[in-house]
């Protein structure tokens, strides 16, 4: 009985086995997508970057006259200051001190409006070309789509790369109906 036993359990783990084995050799149809290149080369992509160049660009021209205005007093103090009054150079002092501190709350609060507004706009991108990338990989019966931006693929086939479908598709959703 127990000869008969352990052939029937030795008979089930070699069919579990084998239906394991015959699963595993399935073939997983995996695609690949640059979500950095898409946003390079899409038209909302190319929009949300110049919008981002652009406020990074008055940024900085802002911060330039503050810089300005800053090496202004500096000279001034560096050139007059042995021949101004104890109360002048107290009050250009001032004067400078509170320039600098202005032009380091600007910088801050810039960088913190640059990147609040890099968020926005990628996360409305990224909820816009989601349900593009479901309908893709459906549409291809894939079974896993992978972002290269997100890291951790180190080779892949070029013919499983979607990036360019998807941006053409991407910018067919934002171009006008004629």
């Amino acid at each position: 009985m127990s000869k008969r036993l352990m052939t029937v359990f030795c008979l089930a783990v070699m069919v579990a086995a084998f239906v394991l084995s015959a699963q595993a050799q399935q073939t997983l149809k995996v695609g690949i997508i640059n979500s950095q290149e898409i946003l390079e080369k899409s038209v909302e992509g190319k929009k949300a970057v110049a919008q981002l160049e652009e406020k990074n660009r008055k940024t900085q021209q802002d911060l330039g006259k503050l810089d300005d205005q800053i090496r202004q007093l500096e000279t001034r103090l560096s050139t007059q200051g042995l021949t101004m009054t104890q109360e002048a150079i107290l009050s250009l002092s001032a004067d400078l001190d509170r320039k600098r501190t202005e032009r380091q709350r600007m910088a801050e609060d810039a960088s913190k409006e640059i990147q609040e507004l890099q968020q926005r706009l990628y996360l409305r991108i990224q909820s816009e070309v989601m349900p593009l990338i479901s309908n893709l990989g459906k549409e291809r019966g894939l079974d896993l789509i992978l972002d290269l931006r997100a890291g951790g693929v180190l080779y892949f086939n070029p013919t499983i790369d979607l990036t360019q479908e998807l941006i053409k598709r991407y910018d067919a959703t934002k171009t006008p109906a004629k």
